[in-house]
């Protein structure tokens, strides 16, 4: 059997045209060069350009943790977990579905703050109306007070007191280096008081079909496989969902 042209031999010699036609074009124009380097600055204003350079994307490769740390994403997304172990559901709903979950609903109980930063800050800024100080001045402050209704005082003076800081007359004159991690601790003792309270009902639900396995003398049945569809049932019946994304939503406000 021939074969034709376009079978294995008009495919060679279709990548050998292809090849030299690129070759050919290469050499008809100059290539690119990049090139990276380090010289001598010719003033102070060289250097601190540069330093501006290097904290910029320095900043931007912490910007998703910052984000997420300072958000309610995090009590979220470990309410969540606490849930989904619960339920004993392993990897149901994905791990990617439930934090996709939790983005949007950061994103929806964020809405507020997101918007006092682009009435005060964002959109002066853009108009010039304040400087490059004012404006990340201007947007810091919905985020703290964002933090400061969701932080413990016991926890604020946790780190004032590891930080060696005087006690603050007024919430302003904390540091922002301050209230993010007692924020963030203040954050994980809800979450994980939620998740206590999730896992009371499921708890409850294993003990009984145990105890019911163990009278019908079916030691080696494992009770987590029975107890799934029902636990998946007592959720659906109670409108699981809907009770605990409004319990967090309003646990913000």
């Amino acid at each position: 059997m021939k074969s034709g042209f376009f079978g294995k031999p008009g495919a060679l010699l279709f990548s050998a045209v292809l090849i030299l036609f690129l070759a050919s074009t290469s050499l008809a124009q100059p290539l690119p060069k990049v090139s990276i380097g380090i010289e001598q600055a010719q003033n102070p204003g060289d250097v601190a350009v540069t330093l501006q350079i290097v904290l910029l994307l320095t900043l931007l490769s912490l910007a998703p943790a910052i984000i997420v740390m300072v958000t309610s994403f995090t009590r979220i997304v470990i309410v969540f977990s606490f849930l989904r172990h619960a339920l004993g559901t392993q990897q149901a709903p994905p791990s990617q579905v439930l934090i996709g979950l939790a983005i949007f609903l950061s994103v929806f109980i964020m809405s507020p703050v997101w918007k006092d930063i682009n009435e005060k800050a964002f959109q002066p800024y853009m108009n010039g109306e304040i400087s490059q100080k004012q404006a990340i001045a201007k947007a810091a402050d919905p985020v703290r007070d964002f933090m400061f209704a969701q932080t413990r005082e016991k926890d604020l003076a946790l780190f004032i007191n590891m930080a060696n800081l005087e006690k603050p007359d007024d919430p302003s004159d904390i540091p922002t280096f301050v209230l993010i991690p007692s924020f963030i601790i203040s954050e994980f003792r809800i979450a994980f008081q939620i998740g206590f309270l999730l896992y009371i009902p499921f708890l409850v639900l294993d003990m009984v079909i145990a105890s019911v396995l163990m009278s019908m003398g079916m030691m080696m049945l494992p009770p987590v496989m029975i107890s799934l569809p029902f636990k998946l049932l007592l959720f659906v019946l109670v409108d699981g969902w809907y009770l605990i994304v409004g319990s967090i939503a309003a646990g913000f406000h």
